[in-house]
């Protein structure tokens, strides 16, 4: 049994949901509206998040180095790691967008911020401009509390799954044209009884404010943060790489 407080932790619409628990306690579901109000609740757990930690000052080909490296692990599933462009490209507009058309806007200046910092020059996607603003929030928490940089790990759903199945990605997808795939999430939800979830815990519906796909990938998420804790989780790259405010770069699994 791992010691110590885990908790996996993925982004959703109304925040971050979380699956955590305490040693030796069967694990429980709880979604925060910040990932501050997640660390005020969870103040000992190490934490498995997917989203991307440490931003580069300039973006080169396949992204910051983590990407490059575990897309090839992936097969058909590769594609659910995207490029993170630069640090500037991120903060480019950090408003509270009110309407479609500012949004919009937003995304094409972050766009050409991306391509300027980049080589070769490389946009951003809708989808990776969809979460800049969860990006940032741990961002700014790690540059400002050096002490959370040993308990707050970037980990990746997808690589997670293949590295707990022996290295062999998933073969089904988790969603098909922008709805759930009940048969990926099968397969996934198989691999996690088989690492000790119960199916009861699996198959509850997630909290209202997060899908059915974020509820497995924060349970993943925990049982990386427990492979972190026991020492059994490798980096990617190994040894991690750095920003400029000495954040690690590398994807936990």
């Amino acid at each position: 049994m791992t010691r110590g407080a885990l908790a996996g932790v993925d982004g959703c619409k109304a925040g971050w949901i979380a699956v955590h628990r305490e040693a030796g306690a069967v694990p429980s579901v709880a979604l925060f509206p910040s990932f501050q109000a997640l660390l005020d609740a969870l103040p000992d757990a190490t934490i498995a998040v997917d989203m991307p930690i440490g931003l580069p000052d300039f973006s080169s080909r396949g992204g910051r180095g983590p990407e490059a490296l575990v897309r090839p692990l992936l097969g058909a599933r590769q594609s659910s790691v995207f490029a993170i462009p630069s640090r500037a490209a991120l903060y480019a507009d950090t408003s509270d967008f009110t309407t479609v058309g500012a949004w919009y806007a937003a995304h094409r200046r972050a766009s050409e911020i991306a391509k300027a910092t980049s080589d070769p020059p490389r946009g951003v996607s809708i989808q990776a401009f969809g979460i800049f603003a969860k990006i940032r929030e741990i961002d700014q928490l790690l540059i400002a509390r050096p002490d959370l940089r040993g308990r707050v790990f970037e980990s990746h759903p997808e690589v997670a799954f293949c590295r707990l199945n022996g290295g062999i990605a998933m073969m089904l997808p988790k969603k098909v044209k922008g709805a759930v795939n009940p048969a990926g999430m099968e397969e996934r939800k198989a691999l996690l009884r088989r690492h000790g979830y119960d199916k009861g815990f699996l198959d509850q519906a997630p909290p209202r404010g997060a899908a059915s796909d974020d509820f497995l990938d924060a349970a993943a998420m925990m049982l990386i943060a427990g492979r972190i804790v026991s020492g059994e989780a490798r980096p990617s790259p190994d040894p991690p790489l750095a920003d400029r405010f000495g954040i690690q770069v590398a994807i936990w699994a």
